[in-house]
């Protein structure tokens, strides 16, 4: 571990509520993580159940993020990211990637849930010559996130921005181009955003799934339109090709041919 650090007040000490399901840990259940509780079994064996193409989802998800950040760091020369809603550490964590090409970069993680905070410590693992570091806040605390970032990342440089699957627990898509239009806007130019998330008006059953999930007194997420999430992008240079179900965008030359799934993500450039 090097360079780590989690933020004063942290919750990592609050009750883990296990009576009720929570999406970090149903998605670590469906990523093949161990993670999680017997609530959130039941709830992800019970989506499954109406809606098995959930697991694809997931997993999908996680495959295009490693494919954005092999870009980022390959081609585009990034060397620091700011992953906000990180989750649960499974495999191909944005830290691991990004380390395993470039040793030297600076990686923060960003989440409010006190089971994900009880991993910090999985997730701080960092190689010696770059930094990994931790901060307890929620996305709907912006100025918080990038005060406690600039403590590991010099925000004067190309960052890359992730928000992956988090901007759905936004009830609003007016509020949530809101918090990407700060958070973007205090990046230099030449900073990047990665934004995947469930996309609604491409899978009824999902939808139906979904809605049944929000019903449950879960905590909800919800699913945007293509263009919902394409607006997230607004003002900013989309990398080829735009704004795509995730298993088209950048496919590895050796997958299978990629299927349209309900994820819909993107990366682009801040001029």
């Amino acid at each position: 571990m090097s360079d780590s650090a989690t933020t004063p007040g942290s919750s990592v000490h609050q009750k883990i509520d296990t009576s009720v399901p929570h999406s970090a840990r149903i998605w670590n259940y469906w990523l093949g993580g161990k993670d999680n509780y017997p609530v959130d079994e039941e709830a992800g064996d019970t989506y499954t159940a109406v809606f098995p193409g959930i697991v694809t989802i997931a997993r999908s998800s996680r495959a295009f993020l490693r494919r954005n950040i092999t870009y980022l760091v390959s081609e585009a020369g990034i060397r620091q990211f700011l992953d906000i809603g990180t989750g649960l550490p499974t495999a191909e964590n944005t830290h691991e990637v990004a380390q395993r090409i470039a040793p030297e970069a600076r990686i923060v993680y960003v989440d409010n849930d006190p089971m994900v905070l009880a991993h910090a410590r999985a997730l701080l693992y960092s190689t010696p010559e770059g930094a990994t570091a931790y901060i307890d806040a929620d996305v709907l605390d912006p100025d918080r996130i990038l005060a406690a970032a600039a403590e590991t990342l010099d925000l004067s440089r190309p960052t890359a921005l992730i928000l992956s699957n988090i901007l759905g627990h936004v009830a609003d898509a007016d509020r949530g181009r809101e918090l990407v239009t700060r958070l973007m806007g205090a990046l230099p130019s030449g900073s990047y955003l990665s934004i995947n998330d469930g996309s609604r008006g491409v899978d009824p059953v999902f939808e139906a799934a979904q809605d049944a999930y929000n019903s449950s007194g879960a905590v909800p997420y919800n699913l945007r339109t293509v263009e919902e999430i394409t607006a997230f992008f607004d003002g900013l240079e989309l990398i080829e090709p735009g704004v795509v179900s995730v298993p088209l965008w950048r496919p590895d030359p050796s997958a299978s041919a990629p299927e349209i799934i309900a994820e819909h993500g993107g990366l682009a450039r801040k001029p």
